[in-house]
């Protein structure tokens, strides 16, 4: 792919961030980015979790390599943007953590995630120190490879367990100040504390998860000045409940179809344009 082209693509994703609110959907492979190409989302996310269990393993299971390759498979699946979900950087010291952001840049996505809760260990946080530093040390890498790159912090305080609104914004805050150009706190789902989030890190940009703010709805989301609503693992979650109700009516002995409202004939036309 030129560079001309994913500098285009790098552009078109920072204009959808400074105004009004988008939903970021997260395919898992090449076919469901093209599904929603089609389907007119101007951008895509990859989700880590979706992924790991396309692979058949947990989510936070998937070799770095194994995800860089994956995230290119995205990036060159579709003409969209895409985001990637980069976990904590795969990597517990910041040298590790500098190059896997460098890798992944490499791969053309127009922005990745980092976050600052601890892989493997259930619960955990970096500590605030540790987490700004390795926050600027993403910043450093990305530009080191392509400056119009994103970077989007996450403070995963709410979604380990670690319900603290004040400690939450204190560390967006500090993302932002370390380079993170979008800001994102999964698990919050009170409209009091999405809305003191957006006013805390503004003029940032303010990402949301569907699963958790959903009740809300679009449209209060968009006015409370969220930016953009992400999918995470609900689109993979959904594609497994259709095959796991499939399956059991297999197990049922009931062969005389499987309600399937997508045909084979749809996905092969859809689909052949990128032959």
């Amino acid at each position: 792919m030129s560079t001309n082209a994913l500098a285009a693509r790098h552009a078109a994703f920072r204009e959808l961030h400074e105004a009004g609110c988008f939903i970021l959907p997260n395919p898992w492979d090449a076919g469901t980015a093209r599904w929603l190409e089609q389907a007119g989302f101007k951008a895509l996310a990859t989700t880590s979790a979706g992924y790991a269990f396309s692979r058949g393993v947990p989510d936070r299971k998937v070799a770095v390599d194994e995800v860089v390759r994956h995230c290119g498979e995205l990036v060159h699946a579709t003409g969209l943007p895409v985001n990637a979900d980069f976990e904590d950087g795969y990597s517990r010291t910041i040298e590790g953590l500098k190059a896997n952001v460098r890798g992944c840049v490499q791969a053309g996505v127009s922005a990745l995630s980092i976050e600052d809760s601890i892989a493997g260990e259930k619960g955990a946080l970096y500590g605030f120190d540790e987490a700004v530093a390795r926050m600027r040390a993403a910043r450093q890498a990305i530009d080191a490879e392509d400056p119009a790159v994103m970077l989007v912090g996450r403070a995963e305080c709410f979604l380990v367990g670690r319900p603290d609104l004040d400690e939450t914004i204190r560390r967006l805050r500090a993302y932002a100040e370390a380079g993170a150009d979008c800001l994102y706190a999964p698990g919050l789902s009170a409209r009091e504390d999405i809305a003191a989030v957006v006013q805390a890190v503004a003029p940032k940009p303010v990402n949301v998860m569907m699963g958790h703010a959903a009740k809300l709805g679009f449209k209060t989301l968009a006015e409370i000045g969220v930016r953009r609503i992400s999918t995470a693992s609900s689109l993979s979650l959904a594609a497994w409940s259709g095959f796991v109700a499939a399956v059991d009516q297999l197990k049922r002995g009931e062969i005389d179809g499987l309600g399937n409202t997508v045909s084979y004939a749809q996905l092969g036309e859809r689909f052949q344009r990128y032959d």
